[in-house]
Protein backbone atom coordinates (compact mmCIF):
# COMPACT_ATOMS: atom_id res chain seq x y z
CA UNK A 1 0.00 0.00 0.00
CA UNK A 2 2.87 2.59 0.71
CA UNK A 3 4.42 1.53 -2.58
CA UNK A 4 1.30 2.59 -4.53
CA UNK A 5 0.61 5.48 -2.47
CA UNK A 6 3.91 6.81 -3.46
CA UNK A 7 3.78 6.44 -6.79
CA UNK A 8 -0.05 8.19 -6.67
CA UNK A 9 1.82 11.23 -4.64
CA UNK A 10 5.00 10.97 -7.51
CA UNK A 11 2.13 11.51 -10.20
CA UNK A 12 0.54 13.78 -8.51
CA UNK A 13 3.18 15.95 -8.36
CA UNK A 14 4.61 15.82 -11.87
CA UNK A 15 1.10 16.23 -12.66
CA UNK A 16 1.00 19.72 -10.70
CA UNK A 17 4.32 20.51 -12.25
CA UNK A 18 3.78 20.08 -15.63
CA UNK A 19 0.40 22.41 -15.22
CA UNK A 20 2.33 25.03 -13.34
CA UNK A 21 4.91 24.84 -16.03
CA UNK A 22 2.53 24.71 -19.10
CA UNK A 23 0.11 27.58 -18.72
CA UNK A 24 1.90 29.70 -15.98
CA UNK A 25 5.70 29.97 -15.88
CA UNK A 26 5.89 29.23 -20.20
CA UNK A 27 3.68 32.18 -21.09
CA UNK A 28 4.79 34.64 -18.75
CA UNK A 29 8.02 34.14 -19.76
CA UNK A 30 7.49 34.58 -23.21
CA UNK A 31 5.68 37.43 -22.53
CA UNK A 32 8.33 39.22 -20.53
CA UNK A 33 11.48 38.67 -23.68
CA UNK A 34 8.60 40.17 -25.65
CA UNK A 35 8.21 42.93 -23.74
CA UNK A 36 11.64 43.57 -23.12
CA UNK A 37 12.59 43.28 -26.79
CA UNK A 38 9.34 45.81 -27.53
CA UNK A 39 10.91 48.13 -25.32
CA UNK A 40 14.49 48.06 -26.77
CA UNK A 41 12.71 48.49 -30.58
CA UNK A 42 10.29 51.58 -29.57
CA UNK A 43 13.49 54.17 -28.67
CA UNK A 44 15.43 53.07 -31.84
CA UNK A 45 14.67 54.28 -35.09
CA UNK A 46 15.98 52.42 -38.04
CA UNK A 47 19.28 52.43 -38.44
CA UNK A 48 21.69 52.46 -42.05
CA UNK A 49 24.66 51.35 -43.04
CA UNK A 50 25.50 52.74 -45.99
CA UNK A 51 27.38 49.29 -47.11
CA UNK A 52 24.19 47.76 -46.90
CA UNK A 53 22.41 49.91 -49.19
CA UNK A 54 21.17 53.54 -50.23
CA UNK A 55 19.44 56.29 -48.11
CA UNK A 56 16.85 58.97 -48.78
CA UNK A 57 15.16 62.35 -47.16
CA UNK A 58 12.28 63.60 -47.82
CA UNK A 59 10.53 60.44 -49.99
CA UNK A 60 7.21 60.22 -51.17
CA UNK A 61 5.52 57.44 -52.90
CA UNK A 62 2.30 56.53 -54.14
CA UNK A 63 -0.16 53.47 -53.90
CA UNK A 64 -3.25 51.91 -53.95
CA UNK A 65 -4.96 50.68 -50.88
CA UNK A 66 -7.85 47.75 -51.96
CA UNK A 67 -7.66 48.28 -55.69
CA UNK A 68 -9.11 51.83 -56.10
CA UNK A 69 -8.36 54.22 -53.04
CA UNK A 70 -4.96 56.40 -53.72
CA UNK A 71 -2.54 57.14 -51.48
CA UNK A 72 0.97 58.87 -50.86
CA UNK A 73 3.27 57.56 -48.40
CA UNK A 74 6.05 59.98 -47.22
CA UNK A 75 9.28 60.34 -44.77
CA UNK A 76 11.48 62.34 -43.19
CA UNK A 77 14.35 59.73 -44.21
CA UNK A 78 14.30 56.39 -45.93
CA UNK A 79 16.76 53.46 -46.19
CA UNK A 80 16.61 50.56 -48.78
CA UNK A 81 19.16 47.77 -48.30
CA UNK A 82 20.69 46.08 -51.31
CA UNK A 83 19.10 42.37 -50.48
CA UNK A 84 15.81 43.78 -49.80
CA UNK A 85 14.79 46.16 -52.62
CA UNK A 86 11.14 46.72 -52.11
CA UNK A 87 11.34 47.34 -49.33
CA UNK A 88 11.61 51.26 -47.36
CA UNK A 89 12.34 51.34 -43.77
CA UNK A 90 11.04 54.96 -43.04
CA UNK A 91 11.68 57.25 -40.03
CA UNK A 92 8.53 59.67 -39.82
CA UNK A 93 6.24 58.20 -42.05
CA UNK A 94 2.75 59.24 -43.22
CA UNK A 95 0.49 58.13 -45.32
CA UNK A 96 -2.29 59.82 -46.86
CA UNK A 97 -5.65 57.73 -48.23
CA UNK A 98 -7.98 59.03 -50.08
CA UNK A 99 -11.59 57.64 -49.48
CA UNK A 100 -14.58 57.00 -52.15
CA UNK A 101 -17.00 59.16 -49.78
CA UNK A 102 -14.27 61.96 -50.14
CA UNK A 103 -12.83 61.78 -46.54
CA UNK A 104 -8.87 61.93 -45.98
CA UNK A 105 -7.26 59.20 -43.33
CA UNK A 106 -4.11 60.06 -42.29
CA UNK A 107 -1.46 58.17 -40.47
CA UNK A 108 1.48 58.71 -38.72
CA UNK A 109 4.36 57.18 -36.84
CA UNK A 110 7.29 57.60 -35.50
CA UNK A 111 8.99 54.64 -38.19
CA UNK A 112 7.80 51.83 -40.42
CA UNK A 113 8.27 49.89 -43.37
CA UNK A 114 6.50 49.98 -47.21
CA UNK A 115 6.53 47.46 -50.11
CA UNK A 116 6.99 49.10 -52.94
CA UNK A 117 5.67 45.78 -54.95
CA UNK A 118 2.31 45.49 -53.20
CA UNK A 119 1.94 48.67 -51.11
CA UNK A 120 1.82 47.05 -48.28
CA UNK A 121 2.86 49.75 -44.70
CA UNK A 122 3.82 48.57 -41.74
CA UNK A 123 3.56 51.32 -39.33
CA UNK A 124 5.53 51.32 -35.81
CA UNK A 125 5.72 53.38 -32.60
CA UNK A 126 3.77 56.14 -31.65
CA UNK A 127 1.38 55.39 -34.35
CA UNK A 128 -1.59 57.99 -34.68
CA UNK A 129 -4.29 57.62 -37.41
CA UNK A 130 -7.66 60.20 -37.75
CA UNK A 131 -10.47 60.88 -40.87
CA UNK A 132 -11.40 64.27 -38.63
CA UNK A 133 -14.11 62.34 -36.33
CA UNK A 134 -12.66 58.78 -35.86
CA UNK A 135 -9.12 59.03 -33.89
CA UNK A 136 -6.82 55.74 -33.33
CA UNK A 137 -3.23 55.34 -31.15
CA UNK A 138 -1.55 52.29 -31.06
CA UNK A 139 1.90 51.18 -31.29
CA UNK A 140 1.23 49.31 -34.90
CA UNK A 141 -0.59 49.06 -37.55
CA UNK A 142 -0.55 47.30 -40.55
CA UNK A 143 -2.16 48.70 -43.57
CA UNK A 144 -2.05 45.80 -46.35
CA UNK A 145 -3.38 47.18 -50.08
CA UNK A 146 -5.27 44.26 -50.69
CA UNK A 147 -7.49 44.22 -47.50
CA UNK A 148 -10.56 46.17 -46.69
CA UNK A 149 -9.57 46.38 -43.03
CA UNK A 150 -6.06 48.01 -41.63
CA UNK A 151 -5.00 45.62 -38.08
CA UNK A 152 -4.09 47.72 -35.00
CA UNK A 153 -2.65 46.73 -32.41
CA UNK A 154 -0.68 46.97 -28.66
CA UNK A 155 -1.99 49.49 -26.57
CA UNK A 156 -4.98 50.53 -29.15
CA UNK A 157 -7.21 53.78 -28.22
CA UNK A 158 -10.31 54.25 -30.59
CA UNK A 159 -11.97 57.73 -30.19
CA UNK A 160 -15.16 58.02 -31.70
CA UNK A 161 -17.75 60.33 -32.03
CA UNK A 162 -19.93 58.36 -29.54
CA UNK A 163 -16.88 57.28 -27.17
CA UNK A 164 -13.95 55.57 -26.77
CA UNK A 165 -12.66 52.38 -26.35
CA UNK A 166 -9.15 50.26 -25.46
CA UNK A 167 -8.31 46.88 -27.14
CA UNK A 168 -5.22 44.62 -27.92
CA UNK A 169 -6.12 44.43 -30.63
CA UNK A 170 -8.80 45.89 -33.70
CA UNK A 171 -9.27 45.95 -36.89
CA UNK A 172 -10.85 48.55 -38.65
CA UNK A 173 -12.50 49.32 -42.30
CA UNK A 174 -11.78 53.17 -42.60
CA UNK A 175 -14.63 53.18 -45.51
CA UNK A 176 -17.52 51.70 -43.51
CA UNK A 177 -15.73 53.08 -39.85
CA UNK A 178 -17.16 48.84 -38.49
CA UNK A 179 -13.95 47.38 -36.35
CA UNK A 180 -13.54 43.92 -34.69
CA UNK A 181 -12.40 44.37 -31.27
CA UNK A 182 -9.84 41.36 -29.45
CA UNK A 183 -7.59 40.53 -26.84
CA UNK A 184 -3.99 38.89 -27.39
CA UNK A 185 -5.17 36.18 -24.88
CA UNK A 186 -8.48 34.05 -24.56
CA UNK A 187 -9.38 36.64 -21.76
CA UNK A 188 -13.57 37.59 -22.70
CA UNK A 189 -13.73 41.63 -22.83
CA UNK A 190 -16.66 43.87 -21.57
CA UNK A 191 -18.23 46.04 -23.93
CA UNK A 192 -20.93 48.88 -23.36
CA UNK A 193 -22.03 49.87 -27.08
CA UNK A 194 -23.91 53.53 -26.12
CA UNK A 195 -25.97 54.99 -29.27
Amino acid sequence: MKKQNKIQLTLLLTGLMLFILTYIYYPNLNKNKFLKNKTVQEDEEFSFDSKKGTSFEDVKYKGFYNLDKLFTVEAEKAYILSEETDVVYMNNMQVILHLNDGRIVNITSNKGKYNKTTYDCFFENNVRATDGETEIFSENLDLVATENSVEIYNNVILNYTTGSLRADKIDYNFETKYFKVSMFDDKTIKMKVIK
